[in-house]
């Protein structure tokens, strides 16, 4: 058995779940991101609009933030 940093087979399979969950924040992040954008489209002075678009990203990520998180707590 490989016992490298990037062998973790087991630590996919248990974080699968953690990932489809956070792959449903990611859609809502993406539908945040499309709404923000319409908005800072139609009036570029909303300060807050660009913060939330930021945030929205940050959501769209999360399936691999979650999925390299849950990798690093499981030991090979």
């Amino acid at each position: 058995m490989c016992c490298g940093d990037d062998c973790r087979p087991l630590a996919f399979l248990l974080g699968l779940p953690f990932a489809l969950l956070s792959l449903l924040v990611s859609i809502v992040g993406i539908i945040v991101w499309i709404v923000g954008l319409l908005l800072t489209l139609i009036c570029p002075c909303f300060l807050c609009v660009t913060l939330l678009v930021e945030f929205a990203l940050e959501l769209i990520k999360a399936p691999l933030h979650v999925m390299e998180w849950f990798t690093s707590q499981i030991p090979c």
